[in-house]
């Protein structure tokens, strides 16, 4: 279709279940990937009810009043809440992809996407054997790689979980291989 926009690259960031490090990976990713001149979105996928305001606050009152969407901006950022219980009280859990559609794609190199396991896009498992969890790459065709703080049984890439930087690596790797995306810079930026 001419005009179309090609759609962000997505990563996905999975585990069987949580506290494993997906989180602590993805902090420890995102800086080293933004020396690189990479900009990086992330959706995350929570499992229950979440505020990213606290009680008391002028936007939690707000949206608690009725407020179908409540945004909140200054000169350093901007948030937006939407409230869908207003809206559609019996919904399901959002899709990646209308989440995706949030996204201003002039913003961003990269989505990183932390849960949404079963969504149809690849992803880096992160393993901890210690844990004795079932690891999820040979079951999922989506995983690409493993990373993991000791030895897996894998014929997939397999990386160091404790070196965000060799990580970093991977995933520059991979994006280089994405469809409308500029090549990451070897040296950090200077922005």
């Amino acid at each position: 279709m001419p005009g179309a926009m090609t759609p962000p690259p997505l990563l996905g960031i999975c585990a069987s279940g949580s506290n494993t490090g997906k989180t602590t990976l993805l902090t420890q990713l995102i800086p080293v990937l933004a020396s690189h001149g990479i900009r990086v979105s992330v959706i995350k996928h929570a499992h229950h009810e979440f505020d990213i305001d606290q009680p008391g606050k002028d936007t939690y009152r707000i949206r608690k009043a009725g407020a179908v969407q409540t945004l909140i901006g200054s000169r350093q950022r901007w948030a937006l809440m939407t409230e869908l219980s207003h809206i559609a009280p019996e919904r399901q859990e959002p899709e990646l992809g209308e989440l995706v559609d949030q996204l201003d794609t002039s913003l961003f190199d990269l989505v990183l996407v932390e849960g949404f396991k079963h969504a149809p896009i690849p992803r880096i498992e992160v393993f901890r054997p210690a844990l004795g969890r079932p690891l999820l790459a040979g079951q999922d065709p989506y995983v690409i790689a493993v990373a993991s703080d000791g030895p897996v049984d894998t014929t997939l890439p397999l990386l160091d979980l404790n070196d965000p930087t060799a990580v970093a690596r991977f995933v520059m790797d991979w994006l280089t291989c994405q469809p409308g995306v500029p090549h990451p810079t070897s040296t950090p930026s200077r922005s």
